[in-house]
């Protein structure tokens, strides 16, 4: 989440090359009776490695190990549809489900970028909704071959479909074959908006709308103390690479920040309708309201987003994020949350050891798993497959 989280203090700018990294923080969360562990991934190596590492293993190789180390958290992985062929998916990605026993997620992305397309000798990225199409019926074919077999069924029938559905055609595809659904909403009532569409369109589409569960993206930065975790916070926004957080929002925005001084605000002619932006429309549309609702100048910006995506950050006590916490799930605008700590692995050491007590003393979270699949901590049962409205893969290309 933190583009500098890596130089941070005592953290091992290597680990992510490491498996122990990830069995470790695996295990640490299951202690810690969380429902998942999830990966991002792009099949691609970024550019912007000169300025950061990143997640360097693929993540079904990942999620296997994990698997054989732990034995009831749930394993969530990122695999593009854009760039995979759907019965080789199908197959690794179900008898993955098999051998953890029922503990699967698989989270459906439309690969972005021209990096990305060019690892796979394309000339540019595909159009948007071309991308979308894709991934409609490459899930569709993905579950119905799932639901399909006879032998080597998991416990829970199927992997938990995941998406992130923050675009008009991502809202869409969602709403249709999503169970869970990220999403990086950064206002309490726009998330409420946001929860409120997405189970109505999944009503209209004759699915059970408390069929789909919705989790924010919640980056957490704690301090025992507000002004020992905001002074955290200044330490990541100081230790960020200015050419990273400079690459990564142009990409955001579709266009160059050079020339553009830190004193001086995005130029309001230089944006467009979320809509039609390529690329990430969820968090062009993230990075564009903050622009217009907050008018800050390129340092400004560049601090608020520390050099993520643009999924919300909250800086405080155990109690503090706490109260956010509850806020957000009385309120209805959340069922749970994406939970990115700042730092790997001291920031969720944190999280775990001092916010879930917390949470637990409030009873808004689980003392110990009542369940064994993935499935079972959701709360979610093995809906409809839905009905097949393609009949052919579209190309990539």
């Amino acid at each position: 989440m933190f583009g500098g989280s890596w130089r941070y203090p005592g953290t091992d700018g290597l680990a992510s090359y490491s498996i122990d990294h990830y069995t470790s923080i695996a295990r640490k969360a299951e202690e810690a009776s969380l429902d998942a562990v999830f990966l991002a991934d792009s099949p691609v190596l970024d550019p912007s490695i000169r300025h950061r590492t990143g997640n360097n293993l693929e993540p079904s190789v990942v999620l296997a190990r994990v698997a054989a180390q732990t034995e009831r958290i749930g394993l969530i992985g990122t695999l593009s549809s854009s760039y995979n062929d759907p019965d080789e998916l199908a197959r690794r990605l179900g008898d993955l489900d098999v051998v953890s026993g029922g503990r699967l997620g698989w989270n459906v992305v439309t690969t972005a970028g021209a990096a990305a397309a060019a690892n796979f000798g394309r000339s540019a990225e595909p159009d948007h909704a071309i991308r979308y199409r894709r991934a409609a019926e490459l899930t569709e074919h993905v579950v119905a071959a799932w639901d399909a077999r006879t032998a080597l069924v998991s416990p829970q029938g199927r992997p938990v479909v995941v998406q992130a559905g923050g675009s008009t055609d991502g809202k869409k595809l969602a709403a249709r074959v999503a169970e869970v659904v990220f999403s990086a909403e950064q206002e309490v009532d726009k998330a409420v908006a946001f929860r409120t569409e997405l189970r109505g369109a999944a009503a209209e589409l004759g699915r059970d709308p408390e069929g789909l569960v919705i989790l924010p993206g919640l980056s957490t930065v704690l301090g025992s103390t507000e002004a020992e975790a905001r002074a955290r916070r200044d330490l990541l926004d100081d230790l960020l690479p200015d050419a990273y957080a400079r690459a990564r929002l142009g990409g955001q925005l579709g266009f160059s920040l050079d020339g553009l001084d830190d004193d001086q605000p995005i130029p309001p002619e230089l944006l467009h309708d979320p809509d039609s932006a390529g690329g990430s429309q969820t968090f062009y549309r993230v990075v564009h309201d903050i622009i217009v609702r907050e008018n800050p100048t390129l340092g400004q910006l560049l601090r608020t987003l520390s050099g993520g995506g643009g999924h919300r950050i909250v800086v405080g006590t155990p109690e503090q994020i706490a109260d956010d916490i509850e806020l957000w799930f009385r309120r209805g605008a959340a069922d749970g949350f994406n939970v990115m700590p700042d730092v790997l692995p001291s920031g969720f050491d944190d999280f775990a050891e001092q916010l879930v007590p917390e949470l637990q003393r409030r009873g808004l979270f689980r003392r110990e798993y009542d369940h064994n699949t993935l499935r079972g901590h959701l709360g979610l049962g093995l809906p409809r497959i839905p009905a097949i409205t393609h009949r052919h893969l579209l190309s990539a290309g």
